[in-house]
């Protein structure tokens, strides 16, 4: 018999953080000996939600440890749209660390990040607004509440320098308005086309840090006529939000009974008589999928609760695996039509995400539209209970190349089989509705949208953060 070979010596590998601790001294010498406290949330989210959290920390120092014995923020001022706007450049086109930090499988940016980072710019963005920069007050806590739209006009390389920059567009008493625009020039340039590739619409309430109760914030002073314009239409879109929060469910009772019937009788084929049912038709149940995972430390955001960008993100993954599954075919993002933060997430909450194809359009044969519906639950199973936190609501086509390669490609129709799924396809389609529509030039359709006018003034962003 052979004799096997002696064992190698037992080899212990270190392993070390791969960030800098704020407690301890940089080991550069150019760097800042201590950093603050509140640094330590961004540093495990993305890049630029990092050098975003290290831009504004002074404001945070006073949120991480607020005095509540300091008076509240008594003093409003009137700021105008360029005292808070920003913007951060991507320079993929000379980093390739940062470029494959973003670069997803088909060589396109990462859309589940770039949503992380839009949410940390506009609560940067909202934070620049509302403060009095006055560290004897105590400051406001502002939370995200809604992304009223956003609307991806053409995609995105990871190989050219990216940018976003915004500002606030609206305010109302305890509420803002923030729209983002993200720009990035074609790879051809003979190409004169539009650079702007994305447009997005952010609205954050204020509220006392003590007391919880909404918190009257820094009035808004438009001075170029785009800034007036983009006032009047954020004030316009307010105005039909509070039309619809007491409307939509009494005009749905008493104007969408009949389609409300006309829903459900197709799915009822499904459940009673499935093998007479269209096989290009499809129960809403048959699409769903899921996903869960208890919120760790490191996603939480600045006020200790769980990052809004880190939940966009999440919800817009399944959503693209939602949409993926169902086609058959690689799924082509165009927009958000709607996110809902209806309660905080907290460290250690178990969050439950489920997501379903809310419905399809047929506008075009060619180009169909995938509506896909997230909705993320608190689950507590000592207290057995389980409640809604966010909604999230994603606008899909399928990719021109994917579909070439395949033919007799065809888009099957959802329908529900209960009155509560029909209600959200109406509830959903008729917010919809009253959107004005926007023409996608990604894709050649028409999408519903928020008006809108090309460009930031004054927004120039060299190698990071600017105007922060």
């Amino acid at each position: 018999m052979g004799s096997y070979p002696t064992p190698a010596l037992s080899v212990t590998i270190p392993v070390a953080s791969t960030f800098t601790s704020p407690f301890e001294d940089s080991p550069r010498a150019e760097d800042e000996a201590r950093k603050p406290l509140s640094l330590w949330p961004g540093m495990y989210h993305s890049p630029v939600t990092y050098a975003l959290w290290d831009a504004r920390s002074r404001i945070f120092d006073r949120l991480f440890e607020p005095n509540d014995d300091a008076p509240p923020q008594s003093e409003l001022r009137t700021r105008t749209p360029f005292h808070s706007r920003t913007t951060i450049l991507y320079n993929f086109s000379t980093d390739y660390i940062l470029r494959e930090q973003y670069r997803d499988a088909w060589n396109e940016v990462r859309m589940g990040k770039l949503l992380e980072d839009l949410d940390a710019l506009a609560s940067t963005i909202a934070f620049k607004h509302c403060s009095d920069e006055d560290c004897k007050t105590r400051p406001l806590l502002l939370v995200t509440a809604a992304v009223d739209k956003m609307v991806l006009k053409k995609s995105l390389s990871v190989a050219i320098d990216l940018k976003i920059g915004g500002a606030v567009i609206w305010v109302g008493r305890s509420s803002i308005e923030i729209q983002l625009e993200v720009t990035q020039p074609s790879d051809d340039s003979s190409d004169a086309s539009d650079p702007i590739a994305l447009t997005a619409n952010f609205i954050f309430v204020a509220r006392d840090s003590k007391t919880g109760k909404g918190a009257p914030v820094n009035r808004l002073s438009p001075e170029t006529v785009r800034e007036k314009l983009l006032y009047e239409e954020a004030e316009a879109r307010n105005e039909m939000r509070k039309w619809k929060r007491v409307n939509e469910k009494k005009e749905i009772e008493n104007g969408e009974v009949n389609r409300l019937a006309a829903l459900l009788a197709e799915g009822r084929i499904f459940c009673d008589i499935p093998a007479l049912a269209d096989r290009d038709t499809i129960l809403i149940r048959d699409t769903r999928l899921e996903n869960a995972l208890i919120c760790q430390p490191q996603q939480r955001n600045l006020h200790c609760r769980i990052f809004g960008g880190f939940l966009m993100k999440r919800a817009f993954e399944l959503a693209f695996s939602t949409a993926y599954a169902f086609a058959g075919m690689m799924p082509c993002f165009l927009e958000v039509d709607r996110v809902d933060f209806l309660r905080p997430v907290d460290v250690g909450d178990f969050l439950r995400f489920k997501s379903c194809v809310l419905y399809t359009e047929f506008e075009t044969t060619d180009q169909p539209l995938i509506n896909v519906e997230v909705v993320a639950h608190v689950t507590r199973p000592e207290l057995r209970s389980s409640e809604l936190s966010n909604k999230f609501y994603f606008t899909f086509t399928v990719c021109p190349a994917a579909k070439a390669t395949k033919t007799g490609f065809r888009i099957r129709k959802v329908v529900p089989a209960t009155e509560e799924e029909a209600r959200r396809i109406l509830e959903h389609t008729q917010m919809m509705s009253q959107c004005p529509k926007r023409v996608s030039k990604k894709v050649g359709l028409k999408l519903n949208g928020v008006n809108g006018v090309n460009g930031v003034n004054g927004v120039n962003g060299v190698n990071g953060v600017h105007g922060v």
